[in-house]
């Protein structure tokens, strides 16, 4: 093979090998079973909410860009939004949690049906930082329910991410809202 022919399958092989390659979704590829924690979580029969008596909607500020000092240059950020119930013996059930952009335009839900988050069960979801919809305001509304008072979660929010030589890493805390 003549030096021309060799060059030219090596480009083909690395577009082939480069170019192809679809973006997989960290929340499964970083699962421990491979599969869309949400998904995973998503109750299949049903359930009596008669007997609930927690309910509540928490807002969650989500940064999926700040800006820094040098020539106001704007760098994303990924974020990992977390949700603990912190009982030991109840479910706690999330019937909605749905994002939302710095305007306070619906963006997406992440939720087609409620999902139950077993007794000191964690969800933790990805928002990659590609994802720059939601803007230097950007927010989770989520919505959930359990059997009594005793199921309270800890809903919080890390982002990470760099600029140059410079790390960030920051959190915020869910903040409980009124029920409209």
């Amino acid at each position: 093979m003549n030096k021309n022919n060799r060059l030219k399958a090596y480009m083909f092989t690395l577009v082939l090998l480069t170019g192809c390659t679809p973006q997989q979704d960290p929340n499964v590829t970083l699962s421990e079973h491979q599969q869309d924690p949400i998904e995973e979580l998503e109750i299949t029969t049903d359930v009596d909410r008669s007997q609930f008596g927690y309910k509540q909607t928490f807002y969650v500020p989500i940064y999926s860009d700040i800006y820094t000092d040098r020539d106001n240059r704007k760098v994303l950020l990924s974020a990992t939004l977390s949700i603990r119930n912190t009982t030991l013996k109840n479910s706690l059930f999330i019937n909605k949690i749905d994002y939302y952009d710095t305007d306070g335009a619906f963006v997406k839900s992440y939720l087609d049906k409620p999902i139950e988050l077993p007794a000191m069960g964690t969800l933790n979801y990805i928002v990659e930082k590609e994802e720059d919809k939601g803007g230097s305001g950007a927010n989770f509304i989520i919505e959930v329910e359990g059997m009594n008072q005793t199921v309270r979660p800890v809903i919080e929010a890390v982002m990470i991410g760099n600029f140059s030589n410079k790390g960030f890493a920051f959190t915020t805390q869910g903040t409980p809202v009124a029920h409209e």
